[in-house]
């Protein structure tokens, strides 16, 4: 029996970046022996074990052979003949294909440290392309490691094309496509995820939605880089910067849907893309099972971040109806990420990152204008029942009017 530390713990040593998750791969073992040493069994389709002290999985060496569509298509076979290279292959990435013994004596072979060292994301082997999820994958590690310069070697995304292009892609499940989707997103270059996906004509099958926007100009008074995609990457880019959670970056991908939807002879005005995107936003939601929150902030976001961008400009009355859509006084939180989607909307604007946006605090005070409205007095008076809402309603209205007020004076 024979253990090593295999995959990113190694790439990332090697990378001089922080190891937090470690996989270890055993060759030469049975099950047996490892329910002899204590380890306990775990998952159903291949022999991964949990070490009985520190916890972490430890898989028998194993080959893989495809048997079906998607993700889940494949075959395994583990047994003690299995050597470290034939369990390596089956990998993704060479820098992915690496092993080292607890020595640290690395087993590369099919030159990851090369491929590190060239900053270069290449695949293992053909096999590569009878996995879709790995075009997700890599497009993750290009996002994760843009910053590192690193890129897809050219071969590596013909194959991933392929893959898009062959209707494998319609196999992945919604859970495991956003798993992906999700953790891209979070990286510190998400944007790089999209590009790499458009590259690879991923994206038009994955998320049409977004790459309809490509090539669908904007006002360049108000969008100085002029096509519609290229805005969304650099919202994105913001709220990576801004370090905005996965909500608001969600938010950021899907704010602008409508505009793929304005008919050529009226560009480059998009009157009413925020209503028209909402059926598109809903659809791309549905498409990847979102969680709720994700969900519920982008169509949010979809349909009033122009709002939020006329917010100094917005009569009481319009700026109640959107306090009151968000829910501010039991969902504080959620109007929060709200601005936070706006301002990233306006900062990513070719030139205009490093502008102040002076409506942000505007919001957060009407908010705070509105939530002052003590509800008790109004109870004292006799209110209750529908009466109640409607004096609840002129109260906050009278406390917007005197805020907007103060505001401009």
């Amino acid at each position: 029996m024979r253990i090593y530390k295999v995959g990113g713990a190694v790439r990332d040593r090697l990378l001089g970046k922080p190891v937090t998750d470690i996989d270890w791969v055993v060759v030469g073992a049975t099950t047996e022996e490892m329910l002899a040493k204590g380890f306990r069994p775990v998952g159903a389709d291949f022999p991964v074990f949990l070490h009985p002290k520190s916890g972490e999985e430890y898989a028998l060496a194993r080959t893989e052979r495809k048997s079906g569509r998607g993700y889940g298509g494949f075959t395994f076979h583990a047994s003690p003949e299995v050597t470290l290279e034939e369990d390596l292959i089956r990998r993704d990435l060479t820098i992915n294909a690496m092993a080292e013994d607890d020595q640290q004596n690395l087993t590369d072979p099919y030159h990851g440290q090369r491929d590190l060292e060239a900053r270069l994301l290449r695949h293992v082997s053909p096999a590569f392309a009878e996995d879709p999820l790995r075009v997700l994958r890599v497009a993750r590690f290009a996002a994760r490691y843009a910053t590192l310069g690193f890129t897809v070697a050219p071969e590596t995304l013909a194959l991933m094309r392929q893959l898009s292009e062959s209707g494998e892609l319609e196999a992945l499940t919604p859970e495991r496509s956003w798993k992906e989707i999700s953790r891209a997103l979070l990286e510190d270059q998400p944007q790089v995820f999209v590009e790499v996906l458009r590259a690879c004509s991923a994206l038009k099958v994955l998320m049409p939605e977004v790459d309809a926007l490509f090539g669908v100009p904007q006002p360049p008074a108000h969008h100085p880089e002029i096509d519609t995609g290229v805005h969304t990457l650099s919202v994105l880019q913001q709220a990576a910067l801004h370090k905005q959670p996965l909500t608001v970056r969600w938010a950021c991908l899907l704010h602008d849907l409508g505009k793929g939807l304005t008919p050529e002879n009226e560009w480059p005005r998009h009157i009413a893309h925020e209503f028209k995107g909402l059926k598109l936003i809903k659809a791309v939601n549905e498409r990847f099972k979102v969680p709720k929150d994700c969900q519920e902030l982008a169509l949010l976001v979809g349909e009033y971040h122009t709002h939020g961008h006329r917010a100094l400009e917005l009569k009481p009355s319009t700026l109640l109806e959107l306090l009151q859509s968000f829910d501010i006084y039991r969902r504080p939180q959620r109007f929060e990420e709200f601005i936070a989607a706006c301002e990233m909307d306006a900062r990513g604007r070719k030139g205009l990152e490093e502008r102040s946006y002076p409506q942000a605090d505007y919001l957060r005070g009407a908010a705070t204008a509105a939530r002052s409205v003590a509800v008790q007095p109004l109870l004292e008076k006799g209110f209750k029942g529908p009466e109640l809402g409607e004096e609840i309603k002129r109260e906050r209205l009278k406390a917007l009017k005197a805020y907007k007020e103060a505001a401009s004076t």
